[in-house]
């Protein structure tokens, strides 16, 4: 995928993240600086649509992500952030109780668990 098509899915997914609602490319060129016109975003849009990255809910709504845009995101556009010391907690936790529970299912999880 292209440096704009990442750029167009990345504003795309963070808008509807927020919003929750379709969105449109003139909205991407308000609120993103791309540096290029609702036009050409319009077009990126189309190509990331029949790419399966987005989809279009009906005929006169924005796009909105698909689960293969949300799978490229989480895999290539997304910044890895750390979790403080109170989002680590209250994993703990919710974990706690199911501790003794332990299952191969649950291996893929504990590599990311910090020792």
């Amino acid at each position: 995928m292209d440096e704009r098509k990442k750029q167009v899915l990345n504003a795309i997914i963070q808008d509807y993240i927020s919003s929750a609602e379709p969105v449109g490319s003139r909205a991407v060129a308000k609120k993103y600086d791309l540096g290029v016109s609702p036009a050409t975003i319009r077009n990126e849009m189309s190509d990331l649509e029949d790419l399966g990255y987005i989809e279009q809910p009906h005929t006169s709504a924005g796009r909105v992500p698909s689960q293969k845009g949300y799978r490229y995101f989480v895999d290539n556009l997304m910044q890895k952030q750390s979790l403080t010391p109170q989002e680590m907690q209250a994993i703990r936790a919710a974990l706690a109780p199911n501790a003794t529970r332990w299952t191969p299912s649950c291996a893929p999880a504990a590599r990311w668990w910090p020792a």
